[in-house]
């Protein structure tokens, strides 16, 4: 058991949509990452995710509707629900999720991680 620095851990990688692990528990991750621009439409098909906004305004938007998060709010998004995360300027954002989750869901894209590297 140690404790982590969310802060500490941010100042370790600059990259954008590039989620990566800082603990794990009951088969869930818990991820870190840095978003700027547009990220992909996609679903998860088991899995549900929880975004958690650290640092700036991120939306995200639904083919209904869209939902903007600032620091301190976080949404869960049930699987099967297609999103696309935006960010007009850099956004920090902690990601609770199945260790199976992979960032882009359904579709594989440019902005896909296969392996997410543990820092």
């Amino acid at each position: 058991m140690e404790k982590v620095n969310i802060a500490a851990k941010l100042e370790l990688f600059d990259e954008t949509w590039s989620p990566k692990i800082v603990g794990a528990l009951n088969g869930q991750h818990v991820k870190l990452v840095k978003l700027k621009g547009e990220f992909v439409w996609h679903h998860h098909e088991v899995e549900d995710e929880l975004f958690l906004v650290i640092k700036g305004r991120l939306s995200i938007k639904f083919r209904d509707r869209e939902v903007s998060l600032d620091p301190g709010e976080f949404l869960i998004i049930p699987r099967g629900i297609e999103h696309k995360p935006v960010a007009e300027a850099e956004v920090h954002v902690l990601l609770f999720e199945p260790a199976s989750t992979l960032n882009t869901g359904n579709v594989r894209a440019e902005q896909t991680v296969e392996q997410l590297e543990q820092i």
